[in-house]
């Protein structure tokens, strides 16, 4: 060593014309180092060599002859002070003065390094003629290693220094500035370097290498430097354009198209949290300036992954689902998502226009991608924490598809079901919107389409959904609209009754209306599960009689036939399928009692709720249906027949005492039928229980009385279900006559109601098949007291009445 030393104080003696002349004799005897030297020797020699001998080396000749040599010792130096730095900092205490000298002088030696490394690269730039990689391959790669290393050390130097992180911030901050310096010489060497596709495999290998090692260092300085961090994914996007034909089948497009996606949710993330301090601050200019940054990143992170998948899209085939991923992650970002962070108007479009703006752009180049395809329109999404994202996505791609062509409309409108299931894109807009329930039920407000320039208000989801829909049916290809129709048609049979409303409008799109009745007939019974979803008012008047009648008579044919077969006591307490029935015949006879004959009604839904005993559900829609004879008025060849059994109806609905909420409900609906109805001699018969009378008179005169018995039972009904159903009964209708018109009137009406009853039962004229029962023996005394009142009544009159 004591040798090396020797030339080493000889050599720094001359000058530049004496290093020239013996760089063969003595370059070769400085590249040798010993074991047993220290850093400050080879940092010394490294030094020597950089300053004296390398700006009279050709560049034929550098990696050969110098760097291939010094080089890599000096990255291996600089490992091993790395690591004794480690060591120092871990056995110290900060108050150690000695220790921290020695800090210092450690990260001291580490800049030396790195400044001999950035006289290299300057020397190379002083050539006249462009460097070949192959010349500068070991200072690149040598390089890369240094501030890969340096950056991290940076970056975790809270964490290392811990306590002594005051004693060499200064350093560590001129550390970070060196390695800056040497980084943005390394590109701008990199830079004016040129090949071209005749180069070799070692070469494009080189490069690639260099790329992925920047990548790897974007990935430490992302949370460092703003602008370097920027810069460096620019010059890695732009070398990886440059040279694309040689380096396209070598690079990790995988990984490169990963860390694009995590630095664009990184800086989205960052934003957010940046609006939210503005949002709450006092004083926003600081904050407000790293807002416009930090949304300036995201802008150019997702316009570059945009730019990368369009150049390299067939060999991202892989990355289609974390595509997916990031665009569903995006949206649910912002309003409308339930989970968006409410924020100040003005940041949240800034953040729009940074982000989701792109993502269109995005999903415009991953279109004719089979794999992104299969991913988005798969039949059991994994991500059912993104199902309004899900649904935009889809709508978005109904819009983008009108431009396609018709590859791509095929892939995305046939569907698959081969290894890997594929659903129609119809079928997958309808499976997600079914998903999206709480954004239904809310809801949720997206902005409308746009006409000349402005978004026509905020639509619900439901109208969002269906407008892009009807726009897309619109230029559909007729190639594809008996999937179209399939899919409508499905979707329409299942349960959800929003997504079936959309599917009825679009079936109508597809065909004229008349062309839809004579391929699906509403006078078919087996099609009602289609036309229940059709919204009929929307129907020309013509359609709209024409389906109403097909229903009213498939729905009359069917209460007949239930009077005729299976409809029997015994059966409906039996059977719970005829209870359901049953409840769904009475809904539409509730609906449809104008239009269906009477003695049907009676026969099947009147005489069933008389003679059994059902459960409380359907006792509910017996109430329903009673509430709805109000407005029906029964001719008088009708009223023997109907008035006694209609009476004895609401009658056992009245005297029910199986829950309260059910009897609060017939004192309601008795109360609606007591208005408005023309028949009241039903109602006295109603009464005719003096218990029941004096239930109805105290809901009619607004008593409130307790049924402790009931509130065990029905608490959950009463905090739940009751609101709804409980109103504050109307007050009667005005009459034009005076009160003691209207009591005669009453009166009357209801002894010729009795009187034509008795007729009936006495004559046989029921209506009925069955012989008329014998009259009781008390019957005839019953008459003539009957009479005697009769004749009072007339004499009553007569004397009484007005000259």
């Amino acid at each position: 060593m004591s040798q090396t030393n020797t030339l080493l104080d000889e050599v720094v003696q001359w000058n530049q014309e004496t290093c020239r002349q013996q760089l063969k004799a003595v370059l070769p005897k400085l590249t040798i180092s010993s074991p047993s030297e220290g850093w400050d020797d080879h940092i010394r020699v490294l030094k020597i060599i950089t300053d004296l001998f390398l700006p009279h080396i050709a560049l034929l000749d550098l990696e050969n002859e110098c760097f291939s040599k010094i080089l890599p010792k000096a990255v291996t130096m600089f490992d091993s002070i790395m690591k004794e730095l480690s060591i120092q900092v871990g056995s110290s205490s900060s108050q150690n003065t000695e220790v921290c000298s020695s800090l210092r002088n450690i990260l001291m030696s580490l800049m030396q390094i790195i400044d001999a490394m950035s006289a290299c690269v300057r020397h190379v730039c002083t050539y006249d003629e462009v460097p070949d990689v192959m010349s500068i391959r070991t200072l690149l790669s040598c390089i890369l290693k240094v501030l890969r290393d340096t950056f991290q050390h940076c970056k975790e130097s809270e964490a290392v220094y811990c306590g002594h992180l005051s004693v060499v911030a200064d350093l560590l901050q001129s550390l970070f500035k060196e390695a800056c310096a040497l980084h943005k010489a390394l590109l701008e060497l990199l830079d004016g370097l040129s090949l071209d596709s005749s180069s070799s495999e070692e070469v494009a290998s080189d490069i690639v290498v260099v790329i992925h090692n920047l990548l790897d260092i974007c990935s430490v300085i992302s949370n460092l430097d703003m602008a370097l961090h920027a810069n460096t994914w620019k010059f890695l996007i732009r070398q990886s354009l440059k040279y694309q034909l040689l380096v396209e089948e070598h690079l990790h497009h995988g990984d490169i198209s990963a860390s694009l996606c995590d630095n664009l949710l990184a800086s989205l993330h960052n934003a957010a949290d940046l609006a939210e301090q503005i949002k709450h601050a006092a004083t926003q200019c600081a904050e407000h300036k790293l807002f416009l940054k930090t949304a300036k990143l995201c802008r150019f992170f997702a316009n570059t992954l945009v730019h990368y998948v369009k150049e390299f899209n067939a060999f991202l085939t892989r990355s289609c689902g974390r595509f997916h991923q990031l665009y569903l992650q995006i949206i649910s970002k912002f309003p409308p998502s339930l989970c968006a962070p409410v924020l100040p108007p003005s940041l949240s479009e800034e953040l729009n226009a940074a982000a989701v703006v792109p993502m269109d752009a995005l999903l415009l180049q991953l279109l004719p991608l089979r794999p992104f395809a299969e991913v988005v329109l798969q039949e059991d999404p994994r991500d059912l924490q993104h199902e309004l994202p899900q649904c935009l996505l889809l709508v978005n791609v109904l819009d983008l598809l009108a431009s396609q062509p018709e590859e791509v409309l095929q892939l995305w409108h046939s569907g698959s079901q081969t290894h890997v299931c594929r659903l129609p894109l119809y079928q997958a807009v309808f499976c997600s919107f079914q998903r999206c329930y709480a954004e239904r039920k809310l809801p949720v407000l997206l902005p409308g389409v746009m006409t000349k320039g402005q978004a026509q208000g905020r639509v619900s989801l439901h109208c969002h959904v269906c407008v892009h829909l009807c726009a897309s049916v619109a230029v559909l290809s007729p190639l594809y609209l008996p999937v179209l129709e399939r899919c409508l048609v499905e979707a329409t049979l299942q349960a959800d009754t929003h997504t079936a409303l959309i599917c009825g409008v679009l079936l109508l799109r597809c065909h004229t209306v008349m062309e839809f009745l004579a391929r699906f007939p509403s006078s078919e019974a087996e099609n009602l599960p289609i036309w229940r979803h059709v919204l009929l008012r929307a129907l020309s008047t013509d359609a709209r009689q024409r389906v109403e009648a097909d229903v009213v008579a498939l729905a009359q044919k069917a209460l007949t036939e239930c009077d005729n077969t299976c409809f029997r006591n015994v059966q409906v307490q039996t059977h719970h399928v005829l209870r359901i029935t049953l409840q769904l015949l009475l809904s539409i006879t509730a609906v449809l009692v104008k239009n269906v004959d009477v003695p049907v009604i009676i026969h099947v839904c009147v005489d069933l709720n008389l003679k059994i005993d059902i459960e409380n559900r359907v006792e509910i829609v017996f109430l329903v249906f009673s509430r709805s004879y109000r407005h029906v008025y029964f001719s008088a060849r009708l009223q023997s027949e109907i008035f006694p059994k209609l009476s004895s109806l609401f009658g056992a609905l009245l005297a029910q005492s199986s829950s309260w909420l059910l009897h609060q409900h017939a004192l309601e609906a008795f109360a609606h039928f007591a208005e408005v109805t023309n028949h009241e001699e039903v109602i006295s018969y109603s009464l005719c229980v003096e218990e029941t009378k004096s239930k109805v008179v105290n809901f009619l005169s607004k008593v409130r009385k307790v049924y402790s018995q009931y509130f065990g039972q029905y608490v959950f009904y009463l905090k739940v279900f009751l609101p709804p159903f409980i109103t504050q009964p109307q007050a009667k209708r005005a009459r034009q006559e005076s009160a003691a018109d209207e009591e005669y009137s009453r009166g009357m009406r209801a002894a010729e109601t009795a009187l034509r009853t008795l007729h009936a039962l006495a004559t046989g004229k029921t209506g009925t098949q069955e012989p008329p029962p014998p009259p009781p023996s008390w019957l005839a005394s019953r008459i003539q007291v009957l009479h005697v009142l009769l004749n009072d009544l007339s004499s009553a009159t007569s004397t009484n009445s007005p000259t």
